[in-house]
This record gives structure tokens, sequence and C-alpha cells, in this order.
């Protein structure tokens, strides 16, 4: 029998590398390019149920920084236990094109890049049902803010990861995993209150989930419970 844990991943990456190179209309050049060339940008990750989880920016490419987050586990995020890549469903990007050309220490690009996160930020906690996502550190008030540039969005996961994963007591089972390694960091460590926010926002996801199993558990065997005559 092939290793599950061996197929999950080759299949992340499969499904990761087709997003990423998806090819786009550049607004800037009018050119074919693929989106996940592109160096400077904000991306988001969202969960089976279309939560979303985690914001990020990067200015090394977007391809680069999401790969670490989702492949091989070299971000503050995941080795902290804050984002368990496992959980991810969808990607959306926001790329600045008209800075493609531009060193990563160009003050103008950093300047747009930091609204831009800010605002996407912004964003997705009102979109968040808990108000929050899983970042430790919240981006800082800009100055000004920017337009926000179109973004691209899509699964990565493919639909026999999807049978694997999406059952609910799976998904239970791996976020109280996550909940419980990130409380022992916790305890372990000098943490920033950030930290235990992001604990805080996790057992209200876990707590949120558990409590949507006994539910719909509850409609579907609506006697389990009743006593006997």
């Amino acid at each position: 029998m092939p290793n599950q844990t061996s197929f999950e991943t080759t299949e992340l990456r499969r499904m990761l590398k087709a997003f990423l190179e998806k090819e786009v209309i550049d607004p800037i050049t009018h050119a074919n390019v693929k989106i996940g060339n592109y160096k400077f940008g904000v991306y988001a990750f969202f969960d089976y149920d279309l939560e979303p989880i985690y914001v990020g920016q990067t200015n090394e490419k977007l391809r680069t920084r999401i790969g670490r987050h989702l492949t091989n586990q070299r971000t503050d995020a995941v080795a902290m236990n804050v984002l368990d890549p496992f959980e991810v469903f969808e990607v959306e990007i926001w790329p600045l094109p008209q800075y493609q050309d531009s060193s990563s220490k160009d003050a103008r690009a950093k300047e747009e890049l930091n609204a831009l996160e800010y605002q996407i930020f912004q964003q997705q906690i009102e979109l968040s049902r808990f108000g929050a996502v899983l970042n430790e550190k919240e981006p800082s008030v800009p100055q000004r803010l920017i337009a926000i540039p179109t973004s691209y969005r899509g699964s990565i996961v493919s639909e026999r990861i999807v049978e694997l994963r999406n059952h609910p007591d799976v998904r239970i089972a791996r976020r109280a995993l996550t909940l419980s390694r990130l409380a022992q960091v916790i305890s372990e460590r000098q943490v920033q209150s950030g930290l235990r926010k992001t604990l805080l926002t996790q057992a209200n996801r876990l707590q949120w989930l558990a409590k949507s199993r006994f539910e719909s558990m509850a409609e579907q065997y609506p006697d389990e419970n009743d006593e006997d005559d």
C-alpha cells in the first residue's frame, strides 16, 4: 500500500504548482505571465469551510513564499504551529505587477506592499465568522491606502485529498492536535500576546467545528439519546 503522507504531499505539490503556473494577462506589459512569478504581492489561505485563516506578503516571488509555507515548513508560522498546511484548501493572491522589476528594497514598493497587506488583512477579518485569522502579528496601519489590485484564487487540493481530509472528524482531530502543539509552544517559551490570541482563535475554530459536527449528528440521529420505553 502506498504511503498516504507521501501521496498527500505529492498531490499538494502538484496542485500548488498548477495554481502558481496559471497564466494571466499582465496589466502592465499585456503579456502572459504565471501568477506565481509575480515578485511583490499579498496572499491569503482558506480552509475547507472557505474561512480565511492566514494572510501574508512577499517581495521574493509569490511561488517561493507560498511554497515555503505549504511544502517545506520553513516559515515561523508553520514551525510554531500557527498554520497547519493540511488545513489550506484555497489560496488567493493579490500581486503588484507594477513593481515586478523593482528591487526588494524599493521604498515605494515596500510601502504599497505593506498597505495592501493591511487592507487584505482587514478585509479577511471582516469576512471571517470569528472576526480573526491565525496570524500572530497584525499588519501596521499604513499612512495611506491603495487601490486593491485584481486577485487570483484557486484550490490547491485534489478531489482525492478532499476525500481524505474533509471529513469533519478528521479535521477536528487535526485541528485539536495543532492546538495542542501550539499550547505546548506557549507553555515552554516566553511569547508575545499575539501568539496567545492565535491560540484563542484556534480554540474558537475547534469549538465551532466540533459543535457543528455534534449538531449535524443530532439532526441525523434525533432519537439516539432517547430513553427506551
